[in-house]
């Protein structure tokens, strides 16, 4: 038997081991593939093997996007159970890369942020060149290891600590815009908190509204096509203020080639023309939703209820994948952007235009990425802080898409990353809070039950005594003495579960504490440890050119 188990052992690790080969030659046979590509098409350029070199750290860094950053995006969906694995992937991988490619831009500003003031490197090409490229390598590095770790952190704060600990490596602590950065810090608390809130408010409307109501059939078909029409209003909003900047002038002229409509040519979208789509989509939703719901055969459950969340969860999913792709892919081709400007120009300018072989990088990388070591942190995303299903999912979604409507406006700094990571926390809070008041409800009935059973004890207690201070007993007494003590263990037994299912009750944890103490943990220290990664990396790569 032991022979037989080391032998299963032994054939799991080989298959583990063999998988891990495969991925990690997939993801070489990328980067190669990209530094060929980028040595063949830029060989007139003199300093084409550091733009090559830059290439494949852009690749390196595009892969780690996709393996940790992505999965905010589909973990809660897989969690519920609404996509299986594979298909969050493939659904992921294929709108990632749409988002970049379609919608990712062509220009992007070279400097994320504004963090550090290019003047500083007074346009001598060389140190900017070193300094962008140990930046993108520092946060790659530290997503590899954050994700290694299953901690998903944010790709803008890694790049953004890389930036700043090169640029003070190359050109002092007066090159950073601590104003700006302090800004960013606070994105720590804000984006947590609102998207936490939001998705807790969400769920508990929807648990109020339907979960908690006798007829859930009658209260589905009333407020599920609400809820959905408001997560299209919200998504349609957040993706024509996110996802469609860089393309807006070309569907501005689509649009007005349509009758009764007239836009204004703008750089971008407002947020009234954002509102306005979302609206006409969201009520566009309701109705068809809400006529699906007529013909559809819904059972007196909360397991039924779920599965109408399905659908809208795979939508929502798709939705924040491609406004992921279009903005976040800046964190991985920003800087080898900024490279090429600064090697193709020879200087230092502060925005530069994105080559499509750059954005192709980021857009396939960050789907290879995704499908290869995504898996990881889908799960702890989806299943290891606390338990989904469609409707909690729904509400972290929700939480996505209205985090970033209302922090655009309000001007708050938030990373997508934790709106994720806290809606997932604020859904699981709410969970322990209404088990909480269930458990205060059972403990206050639990201890009437016990008063009731002490006052039994006691007058038992009392007869024993009674009986046994008896002088002249005969075998009725006896026998009745002898049914007391029984009667009076299990009355203290009946008082003692009572106590013990009022403690395990308060007991009950719906988050995972030492997920949130390592993630917590993982955010705190990203822009310090890409920082100190990135002005040591800057400083070897100054050693050997210099």
């Amino acid at each position: 038997m032991e022979i037989q188990t080391i032998k299963k052992l032994e054939k799991e690790a080989l298959k583990e081991s063999s998988s891990d080969f495969i991925k990690m030659g997939v993801a070489l046979f990328f980067m190669i593939g990209v530094l060929t590509y980028s040595l063949l098409t830029n060989g007139g350029i003199s300093n084409n093997i550091f733009l090559g070199v830059a290439a494949l750290i852009g690749a390196y860094m595009a892969m780690n996007i996709g393996a940790n950053d992505v999965a905010n995006n589909v973990g809660p969906a897989v969690g519920s159970k609404a996509m299986t694995m594979t298909m969050a992937i493939i659904i992921a991988a294929i709108f990632e890369a749409s988002g970049a490619l379609i919608a990712g831009g062509d220009v992007v500003e070279t400097i994320k942020k504004g963090i550090i003031d290019i003047s500083a490197f007074g346009g001598n090409p060389d140190p900017f060149i070193w300094a962008m490229m140990a930046a993108l390598f520092a946060a790659a590095l530290w997503l590899n290891f954050a994700t290694a770790m299953k901690a998903p952190v944010s790709t803008t704060h890694s790049i953004v600590g890389g930036i700043m600990g090169a640029g003070i490596a190359a050109a002092g602590w007066s090159i950073v815009s601590w104003g700006t950065m302090a800004k960013i810090a606070t994105s720590w608390i804000i984006s947590p908190l609102m998207g936490g809130i939001i998705a807790a408010i969400f769920l508990y409307a929807i648990k109020k509204s339907i979960i908690f109501k006798e007829d859930k059939i009658v209260a589905a078909k009333k407020w599920v096509p609400i809820f959905v029409s408001i997560m299209a209003w919200a998504f349609v909003t957040y993706l024509t203020l996110k996802g469609v900047t860089h393309i807006w002038s070309s569907i501005v002229n689509i649009l007005n080639t349509l009758p009764l409509i007239s836009l204004e040519m703008t750089k971008e979208p407002s947020f009234t023309t954002a509102m306005t789509f979302g609206l006409i989509a969201g009520v566009i939703v309701y109705f068809t939703v809400k006529s699906k719901l007529n013909s559809k055969v819904v059972q007196n459950s909360r397991v039924s209820v779920n599965t109408l969340f399905t659908i809208p969860l795979i939508f929502a999913a798709a939705l924040l994948s491609f406004a992921h792709g279009a903005n976040d892919v800046a964190n991985a081709v920003g800087p080898l952007a900024a490279i090429n400007d600064a090697i193709v120009n020879g200087g230092v300018s502060s925005k530069a235009s994105i080559p499509l072989w750059v954005m192709g990088v980021g857009g396939i990388g960050i789907a290879i990425g995704l499908a290869l070591y995504g898996p990881k942190l889908i799960k702890t995303v989806g299943s290891e802080i606390t338990e989904l299903d469609q409707i909690r999912a729904f509400s972290i979604a929700m939480a996505a898409a209205m985090t970033v409507i209302l922090a655009s406006q309000l001007g708050l700094p938030v990373s997508s990353t934790h709106i994720a990571i806290g809606g997932v926390f604020g859904v699981g809070f709410l969970r322990e809070w209404l088990h909480l008041n269930d458990a205060n409800y059972v403990e206050k009935n639990t201890i009437a039950t016990m008063h009731d059973e002490k006052k039994t004890l006691h007058a038992i207690q009392a007869e024993l005594k009674t009986l046994e201070a008896k002088p002249d007993k005969v075998q009725v007494d006896y026998e009745r003495v002898v049914s007391l003590y029984k009667r009076i263990a299990e009355e203290e037994h009946l008082i003692k579960e009572a106590k013990r299912s009022i403690k395990q009750a308060k007991k009950v944890e719906f988050v995972k504490r030492n997920a949130i103490k390592k993630i917590i943990a993982a955010w705190l220290i990203t822009v310090p440890v890409t920082a100190i990664i990135a002005a040591a990396l800057y400083f070897m790569i100054k050693g050997f050119m210099v």
